[in-house]
């Protein structure tokens, strides 16, 4: 296990990018005393973005003791306009972390460096993993850098923004050989895996039709959607490294933080948003995890009027696979994922399921059968497989795959057409439009660096 002894010196008097006088009487905590975990045991991890699900995600690592979060990154200092207008940002972040410590260790503690480049972030060998936890057009660089190396990456969902780049993410991850978890954390929820072991084992029959049924339109989860006029931009935000390698736009608040997901420049609206989720456990239940459909048909959407938003608010479309299974994602209808075959049906979502027949409701998955991964908990899993060497139940081709679904999905939505797909060359065939929007220009110099980046 690479660089997981340290003095812990190193990691618990760092803070705002400086070093703190170190304290007179050191916590028993910090010595790895009653109950802790050493400190030269434990994974010190960065987090590249700062803004909601940061606030969320940094929660369920404080909890692990393996972990000591000791760098937060975000162009952002701190500011409104996250989820229900929420403040967050890079020093929002760093005071739940030391706020955590401090009441941890019962007196004032600092453990998070403050960085405003990840680049900067990644450099620091005394990081041993980080969470990409950024708006889905910043995900392929940091995440190629930091696997580059040698930092161990969880990559928040959707994987990437375009079906090139998430395969430039996996091969990276590949060649350096890194633990990887994609943030599809539904993949540790026995109710999801319950249904995709039923389907996997045959007890509903011949898998015909796998149904996903997403969240459609554009919600203000920022409070922000009315803010479309061009303004100066924030003190201690810097908006041009925001914009990163998106197209240069000028600045209104309903672009940027939680509400940036409804710019196509930015990410897929609810057709990625929650592509990785739903779309994940139907390839999971399908064994498809490793390939892709063959066709996407019929596909239908009705696209946002926002002056600044332009994703789908409603759409449908079908994959069709090589064995003839046929995979419905659409909006605002059946949410969850339904799997129905010849003899039965099964419908998962979060925090339940149901299965039709009823007989079927205490079939056991014997030890000669397909079980999969068990995980109850993507974040533990994440630095279990850190520790053990083991793959995460959620890797990097896994989460490519199955967000290429939802990019093909916007791109026959866009096209209006019916497109064929090879799974293996991941090329559309006989289609020049198509092949061109698998992947969209950057701005310089982040263009060249994310060249410079493949493998």
């Amino acid at each position: 296990m690479k660089n997981l002894r340290r003095d812990f010196l190193k990691k618990s008097v760092l803070a705002a990018g400086s070093l703190l006088t170190i304290p007179t009487i050191i916590p028993g905590s910090a010595l790895g005393k009653n109950g802790f975990v050493a400190p030269s045991d434990r994974i010190n991890l960065g987090f590249i973005g700062a803004g909601n699900q940061a606030g969320n995600d940094v929660k369920d690592f404080l909890a692990d003791k393996r972990v000591q979060v000791t760098a937060v990154c975000d162009v952002n200092k701190k500011s409104s306009g996250y989820w229900n207008g929420k403040v967050a940002g890079r020093d929002y972040i760093m005071q739940v972390v030391d706020e955590h410590y401090s009441e941890k260790n019962k007196s004032s503690y600092q453990s998070a460096i403050g960085y405003t480049d990840f680049r900067e972030l990644l450099e620091n060998k005394d990081i041993d993993a980080v969470e990409v936890v950024t708006p889905d057009h910043w995900h392929s660089i940091p995440v190629m850098m930091a696997a580059a190396a040698g930092k161990h990456i969880y990559c928040q969902k959707p994987l990437s923004l375009t079906v090139e780049e998430g395969r430039a993410m996996s091969d990276a991850v590949k060649k350096y050989g890194v633990t990887f978890q994609t943030g599809s954390q539904q993949r540790s929820s026995y109710h999801f895996r319950r249904v995709c072991e039923l389907a996997k084992n045959g007890r509903l029959g011949d898998l015909h039709t796998v149904t996903c049924g997403l969240p459609g339109g554009t919600p203000d989860f920022g409070r922000t959607g009315h803010l479309t006029e061009t303004i100066p931009v924030p003190k201690d935000f810097d908006y041009d490294m925001w914009l990163g390698p998106a197209p240069e736009a000028p600045f209104s608040p309903c672009r940027t933080h939680v509400n940036f997901r409804w710019n196509l420049d930015y990410s897929g609206g609810n057709v990625t948003d929650w592509g990785g989720h739903h779309p994940d456990i139907a390839q999971w239940g399908m064994g498809t995890e490793l390939t892709g459909p063959v066709k996407i048909q019929n596909a239908q959407a009705v696209w946002s009027d926002h002056p600044v938003w332009n994703t789908a608010t409603r759409f449908y479309f079908e994959c069709i696979y090589e064995n003839g299974i046929k995979l419905i994602i659409q909006s605002d209808k059946d949410m969850g994922v339904t799997f129905q075959g010849t003899e039965g049906s099964a419908w998962a979502t979060r925090g339940d399921h149901k299965i039709n027949p009823e007989s079927l409701k205490d079939t056991v998955i014997g030890p000669d059968e397909t079980q999969l991964y068990v995980s109850d908990n993507h974040f533990e899993n994440f630095i279990d497989c850190i520790y053990s060497g083991e793959e995460t139940v959620a890797p990097a081709e896994v989460g490519h795959r199955s967000i290429t679904l939802a990019h093909l999905g916007n791109i026959a939505m866009m096209l209006e057409q019916d497109l064929l797909w090879d799974p293996k060359k991941e090329q559309f065939k006989d289609n020049f439009a198509a092949n061109q929007l698998l992947i969209r220009k950057m701005r310089e110099p982040w263009a060249s660096i994310y060249r410079s980046l493949k493998v």
